[in-house]
């Protein structure tokens, strides 16, 4: 039997991860394996909505939970989540039970009491359930009325789900001033809503974090980095200095290692040793640009390999070195469309020039060296 409960004001929020996939939302052409995080309120129904990449796991619950409370602007007296079987899968006991330590001190940072459903029973997590069909059923109807599923970045679609649910919200208006009244307080400032790890960069040119290799500037290698991990990107600090930032990958399921490469890591030692490209373990991960992986596979067909190597390597030298990927991209695919090959040389001169040159009025106001004399007769 199941007893239908009345919802109070301020009592009870709810959050749940639901699938996306049925929306079929493409980035630039590629399918997006997504997942939604779903916050709501038992009485007013407010609610907030995040994408999530990576599945459910601590750092995608912390992060966007954090997030819809400070969006609320307020704190419910108890947060209610499934069993979070799926944040648990493929940890150890020991693993598990940090997870749950973690987020049980995190719902203690805002005071919220940490609930969960039994497990089986859906209906006792009823009040999100019913929102997240709701809410996917919405967003289809306006990619419909969009007329297109297709999105240039992952920053659009996210803005897209951000501002459906803003206009859903304002229909619960005089709901929420009524729920807002019996909410609590936030605490001063965010807890933490990532993982940590620690790591050394190495004389390949980066770490290992879960087993997926990020680059990293020459000058850190042999440094231990303290790396933080969020579901959608991964941030290193070195002591108390970011020093790296990389998009979060995930292991493939046929276990072949994922590289995260950023070319400007690597590209004064590649410049040094530039025949290392051609057998790069990360090559492929090099490119910051279709365009540039388009003009390797060009040169590479038709020149010999040192000749190939210097070639891409002075091309990616010159995207570096004069900040313009985008535009050296659009040269190279016009070259190629010519059935030429791209010279760094030949494109350079076709670059719009970079300001490097301080403006002539600059105002420069020099010291009066007697303020200096002053100085010293007070330190005598």
């Amino acid at each position: 039997m199941i007893f239908r409960q009345t919802p109070e004001p301020g009592r009870m929020a709810l959050s749940d991860f639901t699938d996306a996939s049925e929306l079929s939302v493409t980035i630039a052409g590629q399918p997006l394996e997504q997942r939604l995080f779903h916050f709501v309120l038992a009485y007013s129904g407010w609610e907030h909505a995040a994408v999530v990449l990576g599945g459910e796991s601590f750092p995608a619950l912390a992060e966007n939970l954090q997030t819809a409370l400070w969006t609320l602007g307020g704190v419910p007296h108890e947060h209610r989540t499934d069993s979070l079987s799926a944040a648990y899968r493929n940890l150890k006991a020991e693993a598990a039970a940090d997870v749950t330590k973690r987020y049980n001190a995190f719902c203690a940072h805002y005071g919220m009491i940490a609930s969960r459903n039994t497990p089986g029973a859906a209906h006792e997590n009823g009040a999100v359930e019913a929102h997240n069909n709701h809410l996917k059923t919405a967003l289809d109807q306006a990619l419909i009325l969009r007329g297109s599923r297709d999105f240039a970045g992952l920053a659009d679609w996210r803005r897209c789900v951000d501002e459906l649910v803003a206009r859903r919200n304002r229909r619960r208006e005089a709901a929420v001033r009524i729920e807002m009244a019996a909410l609590r307080p936030l605490p001063a400032r965010r807890t933490t809503d990532f993982t940590e790890v620690v790591a050394r960069v190495t004389r390949t040119g980066g770490f290992l974090v879960h087993t997926v290799f990020y680059s990293a500037p020459s000058q850190l290698i042999g440094k231990r980095l303290r790396v933080h991990v969020y579901d959608d990107r991964i941030e290193a600090f070195l002591g108390a200095t970011p020093v790296v930032t990389h998009p979060r990958r995930r292991t493939r399921a046929d276990g072949v290692r994922v590289h995260c490469v950023n070319y400007r890591h690597v590209i004064h030692a590649l410049r040094r040793k530039p025949q290392a490209l051609a057998g790069s373990f990360y090559r492929d991960g090099l490119f910051p640009k279709s365009e540039h992986a388009e003009a390797w596979t060009a040169l590479a067909a038709a020149l010999p390999s040192k000749d190939a190597c210097r070639r891409m390597v002075d091309l990616l030298w010159l995207a570096h070195d004069e900040g313009c990927e985008a535009d050296l991209a659009a040269l190279i695919a016009e070259t190629l469309a010519t059935g030429n090959l791209p010279e760094a040389r030949a494109l350079k001169p076709r670059l719009e020039p970079r300001q490097r040159a301080l403006p002539d009025d600059t105002p420069v106001e020099l010291t009066d060296l007697a303020s200096f004399d002053a100085l010293l007769e007070v330190r005598a």
